[in-house]
């Protein structure tokens, strides 16, 4: 077996996922002479969803690259915004991110979440049946092939895992227009058609409903309004949409 010895140089935004003493410049990493470049940035601990460009002594190469001795790689975060080709933008969250899949959700996002633990294989063949972007903090489950695509939440606190998201995908957002509970679309309802869903003091109190389509959930302006209100304002001056 010819081993290779290369000098690799991480992006300081990717530092967090690799041994303290490879964040600080290009260091020296003996390789089997056979694995893909791939592979290699995958065990130093990066996972491939969060890499935008690996290049090699100066020039961009595939994944699939076999470095050779002596040869320097860079390996670049994702730009930003990333662009996600194929089906529309909508994502798919784990178990984990129950608070920023129903935010995502309350400013329009399609966004679908799994609130048990169903499996990284189960997880993984969902992201590639309904092309969804994979978000999760499970670098395994980032590293799964089956993946659609994927990216990792960089932060533990729902205030900054929504604004990463919306800064690295710009998605358009459609506020109040999908149900915080599972997703689907919510339509304007008179007070009689969800009459049987409120409680009589909410009846007395409220004239204006939305229903989901999909799980009948009727929704109104109560107690927590300004809170979700702050939510979407905050989001949509940080991210202003087009037209």
């Amino acid at each position: 077996m010819n081993t290779a010895e290369i000098h690799v140089e991480v992006a300081p935004e990717l530092a967090l996922f690799v041994p303290q003493e490879r964040r600080r410049g290009a260091t020296r990493l003996a390789t089997d002479g056979v694995s893909t470049l791939g592979h290699v940035v995958e065990s130093l601990g990066v996972p491939l969803t969060e890499v935008g460009e690996l290049v090699v002594d100066g020039r961009p190469v595939p994944t699939g690259h076999v470095p050779r001795d002596g040869e320097r790689v860079g390996v670049r975060a994702v730009t930003r915004p990333q662009r996600v080709p194929g089906a529309p933008l909508r994502f798919l969250l784990d178990v984990h991110l129950g608070t920023l899949a129903r935010r995502l959700r309350l400013l329009g996002v399609d966004t679908a979440y799994e609130s048990t633990d169903i499996g990284d294989p189960a997880l993984a063949a969902r992201s590639a049946a309904e092309q969804r972007v994979m978000l999760s903090r499970d670098r395994g489950l980032l590293r799964r092939r089956e993946l659609w695509a994927g990216a990792f939440v960089y932060s533990t606190r729902p205030d900054e895992q929504l604004q990463d998201v919306l800064d690295r995908f710009r998605p358009e957002l459609r506020p109040w227009t999908r149900c915080t509970a599972c997703n689907g679309l919510l339509k304007e309802a008179t007070k009689e058609e969800v009459a049987d869903r409120l409680e009589a003091g909410t009846q007395r109190t409220y004239d204006v409903f939305a229903q989901c389509g999909e799980c009948g959930r009727a929704y109104w302006k109560g107690a927590h309004h300004e809170q979700l209100e702050a939510i979407v304002e905050r989001a949509l001056a940080e991210f202003p949409q087009r037209g």
